[in-house]
């Protein structure tokens, strides 16, 4: 069933207008009669039945409400070292439908991509909509949230994952001897595209960090974070 991310829900009937309202009429060509799962992104879905369709507003009348079950278990948050061009959006995309919860796209010493502030901020905004787009396509519970760009050392700072992993192309140990099936939270440093230098390893090493490998190859930037997810997301139970 097709989800949407919508305000101000309540249990009887929703008013959808505005981008919401052209997404079900426009875009999925749905009519009077056809049922959709909207949520708020706070837990709940709510199925409900198309009731009316005007030019400016969709009509949905609630037929049951019931706890989000497409939500994993784990906490996961991907701290990436930003990429270049636009494979940031393919990561965001694609872990959002993986079940991440959360994306920081964080600035190392071997990042060739270096936005300003204003520049990185209006890429935000782009990603923000990837992350909804996403999570409205695999029936995801809420909208992971992609932070501002931070530094590598406020990345750490802010960090309180109970496991916190940095992949590293020198080794490192199994994932599988780290991540157990009851694990709530993990954090996932990721480097860019020229990796990770020793010292900064070494940073996120000393603050709790484990050191992990994906195996003997070496892995692109922009399939590692996806790789990681998707072992993490398996170990802990959530690809059942």
């Amino acid at each position: 069933m097709q989800k949407l991310f919508v305000e101000n829900i309540n249990d009887e009937k929703i008013i959808l207008d505005g981008e919401s309202a052209r997404h079900i009429a426009k875009s999925l060509r749905m009519r009077v009669g056809d049922v959709i799962c909207v949520t708020d992104g706070g837990g709940d879905d709510y199925g409900c039945q198309i009731e009316e369709i005007t030019k400016d507003e969709v009509v949905l009348k609630v037929c049951y409400k019931q706890a989000c079950e497409s939500e994993p278990s784990c906490r996961v948050t991907i701290y990436q070292g930003v990429p270049k061009s636009s494979k940031m959006e393919d990561i965001i995309q694609k872990c959002v439908e993986l079940g991440v919860c959360k994306i920081v796209p964080t600035l190392t010493k071997r990042c060739v991509s270096r936005p300003d502030d204003k520049a990185a901020g209006k890429k935000n905004q782009r990603y923000q909509k990837i992350a909804l787009e996403a999570a409205q396509q695999s029936g995801r519970g809420i909208v992971p949230k992609i932070e501002n760009m931070k530094t590598l050392r406020q990345a750490i700072a802010e960090d309180k994952s109970d496991v916190k992993i940095v992949f590293y192309e020198g080794g490192g140990e199994k994932l599988a001897d780290i991540v157990k099936p009851d694990t709530e939270s993990v954090s996932v440093f990721i480097g860019p595209e020229g990796g990770f230098e020793q010292e900064e390893v070494e940073q996120i090493e000393a603050s709790g960090g484990v050191r992990a490998t994906l195996g003997k190859r070496i892995l692109r930037t922009q399939t590692a974070p996806v790789a990681a997810l998707t072992a993490i997301m398996l170990l802990t139970g959530n690809l059942e």
